[in-house]
């Protein structure tokens, strides 16, 4: 494994466990050229997904910037990390299992809110707001509603 500091092509593994949701096996390692010491994490990866944007262009999927984006939502929410990360290897068996090596953005998203919803409802709000381009109050009053008539219809 390349050194993220240096650049120097072998780095040694000094210690490797399962994480904490045993989706990944997180390897601590470090590197003989400059020192550095750094983590990877290997993952099953059962195909290869291609995701096509609204603009109908491909590109390869890409766990982190689902991370990054679901991070973001829930951003000084009060959510375990563990969860988090249960709940994004969750979103990408599903789209593994699907059977499709191609994967439309907003069937993404659609996955992302579902899961969202039933872990953080104003993280929900949050990534709803960006991911369905929200322009104005309304737009979040008449989410806001949903929600309401939702958790009316769950009691």
């Amino acid at each position: 494994m390349r050194c993220p500091f240096c650049g120097h092509d072998d780095s040694q593994v000094k210690d490797s466990r399962p994480s904490e949701d045993n989706s990944a096996i997180r390897r601590r390692r470090h590197c003989p050229e400059c020192g550095g010491r750094f983590t990877t994490f290997e993952r099953v990866q059962l195909r290869e997904l291609i995701v096509i944007k609204k603009n109908n262009r491909r590109e390869a999927f890409d766990r982190y910037k689902l991370e990054r984006s679901i991070t973001h939502a829930l951003r000084k929410r009060p959510v375990e990390r563990e969860r988090v990360d249960r709940m994004i290897t969750g979103i990408v068996r599903r789209l593994e299992s699907m059977g499709e090596n191609e994967i439309l953005a907003n069937v993404i998203g659609e996955l992302v809110m579902q899961a969202l919803a039933s872990l953080d409802k104003v993280a929900y709000v949050r990534f709803a707001s960006v991911y369905r381009n929200f322009r104005e109050t309304r737009d979040f009053e008449a989410l806001i509603g949903e929600l309401e008539g939702d958790d009316k219809d769950s009691v």
